[in-house]
């Protein structure tokens, strides 16, 4: 009863037009600001679902670190029962540091990873390699799968009629007490086989070779690594099987999730998404004020109308509850309006691909997009909340007219 009341209200013809003007510009503005609210969230979805997907080719679910210094110990019978837990897939043994890659003039530092034959297992890399092809080689005959961006600065060739062409690299020897720094350094040389492109931060700094050429360069003992990378089986959770992992090493390792090797990632990707949420909350908190403007000139022009309705039995909460429902109308019109829009605009991007990056240089060249169901919830639930609040006054103000009937 009380919203047909209000939607009589809203359609009808008002004595003052600019009543009618200012309702719906309030509409206007919410529809706006819910649809952009809408497509701002969707667009930072689909950027979150991309970078997860980058940064997942290149971390595996779990890490095993050193809790204190770059190596920890890990013997056979460690290594036989971390395999031997129900959530683990497959691990890779991971002995990895800075080091100097050097091909003809040209030279560039890079982060060595030294793998074992699981790697390809547990990370994607193997699959992200567009150049060449992932290969590591052997201790005695290592090949190097380097990021585009180290093949660029190096000049890498993978062409087999240049199979004869090798790179020099240059590591730090583990635990050397020599003063003299030739002494300190190991230098190898090693093959290029090829390259991969996942994320820029991959591409320029990292590389792929063989652990056991790492292990003899920098001088590991036989049971010393730097990390192990682990790939969990699809049905389990990776923090399950991280906490027991954990329990099982005891306090010398750290281990950590995908989500925990990339925290500061996540979370400023979170919080970039909700500053954006709140700065578009603030322009329904704009149209509240021309709901506020709406209600009370409305109020107004229906003092008679309130009148009858008091003469009529109506009390305060009969009063309240119609131009609380008036308000909500307003805001529930604008809410639907923009959640429809942004939904069109979102599913044309998503079929057409219609806005596209500027530049050229990204892995897309279109806004990613991604709808997400709690989103609308939660776009609804504040346009609606603000609604109500805006018309909480003026509905106040109007349940308490005196009663007067001329």
């Amino acid at each position: 009863m009380y919203f047909t009341f209000a939607w009589r209200y809203f359609k009808a013809k008002k004595s003052t037009n600019a009543i009618n003007i200012i309702a719906w510009v309030t509409v206007a503005v919410i529809a706006f600001a819910t649809c952009c609210q809408v497509l701002v969230l969707s667009v930072f979805n689909g950027f979150e679902d991309l970078v997860k997907s980058l940064y997942s080719s290149f971390y595996s679910d779990i890490k095993i670190l050193p809790a204190q210094g770059k190596t920890f110990t890990l013997t056979a019978a460690q290594i036989t029962s971390l395999k031997q837990q129900p959530a683990i897939a497959n691990i890779s043994l991971i002995a990895e540091d800075k080091a100097l890659l050097k091909h003809q003039d040209a030279q560039t530092r890079i982060y060595l990873k030294g793998v074992d034959a699981n790697y390809e297992k547990v990370s994607g890399v193997a699959a992200k390699t567009n150049r060449g092809k992932y290969f590591i080689g052997t201790t005695e005959d290592p090949y190097i799968v380097a990021g585009s961006g180290i093949q660029s600065a190096t000049a890498l060739n993978f062409n087999p009629a240049f199979a004869g062409d090798s790179l020099t690299l240059i590591l730090p020897k583990k635990n050397s007490l020599s003063n003299d720094a030739m002494e300190s350094i190991s230098m190898g040389n090693i093959k290029p086989a090829g390259s991969f492109t996942i994320q820029q931060d991959f591409d320029d700094n990292y590389a792929i070779t063989n652990i056991g050429f790492v292990k003899q360069q920098m001088g590991f003992a036989a049971d010393e690594y730097s990390a192990v990378e682990i790939k969990v089986k699809d049905k389990a959770d990776p923090k399950d099987a991280s906490d027991a992992l954990a329990v099982l090493l005891g306090k010398n390792y750290k281990v950590q999730t995908k989500y925990e090797q990339n925290t500061s990632l996540y979370n400023t990707m979170k919080l970039e998404k909700w500053a954006i949420y709140g700065i578009l909350t603030l322009i329904l908190i704009i149209a509240a004020f021309n709901m506020v403007s709406a209600l009370t000139m409305l109020v107004l022009e229906k003092r008679k109308d309130i009148s009858v309705l008091q003469s009529m039995g109506a009390g305060e909460n009969n009063i309240l509850k119609i131009f609380l429902g008036e308000g909500l109308l307003l805001g529930g019109i604008g809410t639907v309006a923009g959640i429809v829009m942004a939904t069109i605009l979102c599913t044309l991007q998503i079929k057409f691909e219609i806005i596209k990056l500027a530049g050229g240089s990204f892995l897309l060249d279109y806004f990613p997009v991604k709808l997400v169901p709690a989103d609308f919830i939660l776009v609804a639930a504040t346009a609606v909340a603000i609604a109500f609040i805006a018309a909480w006054f003026p509905a106040r103000k109007a349940s308490r007219q005196e009663f007067e009937l001329r």
